[in-house]
């Protein structure tokens, strides 16, 4: 009971104390991360010093909590890791990672292998411990941490590439590190033999098995999910069930790498998984794994601070030279790999080019945190390791995290407006100048009518109105003095917004029923595409990659050789029914995208860009409409079929709506309305089965 007692209070009062930090954070423009760390240092210090005194007011049984805290590696890895990590890779966009993931693994396996050697000789050559310890020290402190600063980058809008590569070679990287890691414990303590080559294939196994568990525990997981229909507590409750499961396989029980499990698993989910949860669950299962997410950062960065007071109080002046010597070994590593080795790799082709300033802020933004503290929890856990050993090796990772997280991250806003990363492009400058002018011209009518209605004098509502009048002012004379930017740089930015916005309205026909969960698949890799386009070539990217689109693909050809030589007829037909379906999708949300393009495109963009945007719209949609007839002239009969088929899923629509409606003018009871939705559900399903096409 006492025990439970304080467990609760410990845990309670940390995460009171951390939602009272963060506006504090916002208000003062710190870093919420490195704030809890000095909270937590503070409490650190509270704790050794009045924490065994006076138990009888809740500040003393508070401290007491936190003293019977019992901090273990593996509740930082089993609890923490596994939210941290997921939530990750549940919101890095999958598609963006793998169009880095040359310099992102490069940075994750051979930057890290590099740092774990640079720094292991270093400290080998000046603290007289021996080469494995040092190189154990080595792979702790090359483990990143990207939490402190991919919050940052959000609060100052820092480049989507930019955040992909630090957050993508953080989720790597930890792996990384724990496989090696694992592999120089196993020799220091079990006497294994050092062996290059045995060592770099366990490494292989581990990592690319850590892989393909989580790949497998995601799709089992999304398969079932996805049989499930308006149940956001059990769809959420299992990606949950996922992230730790998939940690613990790989982990417990096949001994590969559960961070690369639950990498994997968290970016299918974000890929495949997007399809198969329901809709209107997915900004719920987002928001949920955001709450987590939060609850793990506030909590591991608190008791960070809580462990640094005791285990830096054995700081001695030896320890003090060997700490200065890491932290240079380690930035020298992290600069060679940035500065040399990259470049070298692009001049091969291997990966995109990186600018010098993204290069900078990523040398400066490798945080260290939970990672590099669990491992070190690890060795202070090991009875087999000598105890000067551990203490010297708590010491080092506990001062190199203090170190970056009290001096880097304060300082990565700095560098931020240094290199100009916390501005937008000029194209999307000039949007958001449009964009205000246009909200801000509107507020006037809008006052002047509240006015009215509140019956509030119209000289307070001129009032009101004025300062928004010299705003809009502003900001025109601005727009006019920018003067007008590149017409192709205007067309590509509208181009990204018109394929943003037809990705939308794609997940907008999946939620309402009316497209498949695997048809809905095909479309957003299809806007994938024609972002991929957009983005390397303009205008004529997007129309090769709509050629492309609306030709047939190598897969197909290959069902229509499959069928000729070898009679086999049925992947033909399945393809065929897959691009009947994508095609008439395709047109009805061209229809929309045009008059979304009239009405809204010039306000943005202005008159002369807008208008250039329409001819190529309109060309896709004639191209589209021509493949669709030319379909729908050789399978007459399919094409009614799928008409027949997609008025059902409207009518099912009409019918949930209609009995939400009497739902909530209390018609029918709760059980009735649940009896008629497992009805609606059953037709769904049977309508969500693709009809055959009989070739």
């Amino acid at each position: 009971m006492h025990e439970t007692f304080f467990l609760v209070m410990g845990l309670v009062g940390l995460l009171t104390v951390a939602s009272l930090m963060l506006p504090l954070a916002n208000r003062i423009n710190f870093p919420y991360t490195v704030l809890l760390a000095l909270a937590g240092s503070v409490l650190g210090i509270l704790t050794m010093t009045l924490g065994e005194g006076e138990h009888s007011t809740i500040l003393g049984d508070f401290l007491s909590a936190l003293n019977a805290l019992n901090i273990t590696s593996e509740v930082v890895f089993f609890v923490f890791l596994p939210a941290l990590i997921f939530e990750s890779a549940l919101n890095i966009n999958a598609r963006h990672l793998m169009a880095d993931i040359g310099p992102i693994l490069l940075l994750a396996v051979i930057g890290l292998l590099i740092s774990t050697l640079l720094v292991g000789v270093t400290l080998w050559s000046l603290s007289g411990m021996g080469l494995i310890i040092c190189l154990l020290i080595g792979t702790i402190v090359s483990a990143t941490d990207p939490i402190a600063v991919i919050a940052i980058f959000k609060n100052l809008g820092a480049p989507k590439r930019l955040t992909i590569l630090v957050e993508g070679e953080s989720l790597f990287n930890d792996a990384t590190a724990i496989v090696v890691f694992t592999i120089l414990v196993a020799i220091l303590t079990e006497g294994v033999e050092a062996n290059l080559f045995s060592a770099s294939g366990r490494f292989l196994v581990v990592f690319f098995g850590g892989a393909l568990v989580g790949s497998i525990a995601a799709w089992l997981f999304a398969t079932v999910i996805g049989r499930l229909r308006n149940m956001p507590l059990v769809e959420i409750t299992l990606t949950i069930c996922l992230a730790y499961l998939s940690f613990m396989w790989a982990e417990h029980y096949l001994h590969v790498s559960g961070v690369m499990a639950v990498v994997t698993a968290g970016l299918m989910i974000n890929s495949f998984g997007r399809t198969q949860v329901s809709p209107k669950t997915w900004h719920a299962l987002t928001e949920t794994w955001e709450e987590l997410a939060f609850w793990a950062n506030s909590l591991i960065f608190f008791l960070v601070g809580l462990l640094m007071p005791k285990i830096l109080a054995e700081l001695s002046s030896t320890s003090a030279i060997a700490l200065l010597a890491l932290t240079i070994a380690a930035f020298t590593a992290r600069t060679l790999v940035l500065f040399g080795v990259l470049p070298s790799m692009n001049k091969l082709g291997w990966g995109q080019q990186i600018s010098p300033a993204f290069r900078t802020v990523m040398l400066w933004g490798g945080l260290r945190g939970a990672v590099s503290l669990a491992l070190a929890l690890v060795i202070l856990e090991s009875p087999g390791i000598d105890p000067q050993v551990q203490q010297f090796i708590a010491v080092l990772v506990t001062g190199f995290v203090l170190f970056t997280l009290f001096i880097n991250a304060p300082t990565m806003a700095m560098m931020m407006r240094f290199f100009k990363l916390d501005r937008l492009p000029a194209a999307e400058q000039a949007i958001r100048s449009r964009v205000m002018a246009l909200s801000l011209s509107q507020i006037s009518k809008g006052l002047e009518q509240a006015a009215e209605e509140e019956r509030i004098s119209p000289h307070i509502a001129a009032d009101v109105a004025a300062e928004y009048l010299q705003r809009l002012t502003n900001i025109e004379t601005a727009i006019t003095q920018a003067g007008q930017l590149p017409e192709a740089m205007m067309q590509q930015v509208g181009l990204a917004t018109l394929v943003n916005y037809e990705r939308e309205l794609y997940l907008e026909r999946f939620s309402g029923g009316l497209i498949s969960a695997s048809i809905t698949r095909t479309l957003m890799a299809q806007v994938d595409d024609l972002l991929d386009g957009i983005k390397e070539e303009g205008l004529s990217g997007y129309q090769q990659t709509v050629a492309k689109q609306l030709g047939f693909s190598s897969m197909q050809r290959s069902t229509l050789m499959l069928q000729r030589r070898l009679g086999l007829s049925w992947p033909l037909a399945r393809s065929l029914a897959d691009r009947f379906e994508v095609l008439r999708a395709t047109e009805t949300v061209l229809t929309a995208l045009i008059g979304y393009s009239q009405a809204t495109m010039p306000s943005l963009l202005g008159e002369k860009p807008a208008a250039s945007l329409l001819p190529h719209l309109n060309n896709r949609m004639n191209a589209t409409r021509q493949a669709l007839q030319a379909l729908e002239r050789q399978y007459p009969d399919y094409a009614n079929t799928l008409q027949r088929r997609y008025l059902a899923r409207v009518a099912l629509r009409q019918e949930e709506a209609g009995y939400h409606r009497m739902l909530d003018d209390r018609v029918i009871s709760q059980e009735v309305f649940n009896d008629l939705v497992r009805d609606l559900d059953k037709r769904s399903s049977a309508l969500d089965r693709q009809p055959k096409l009989d070739l």
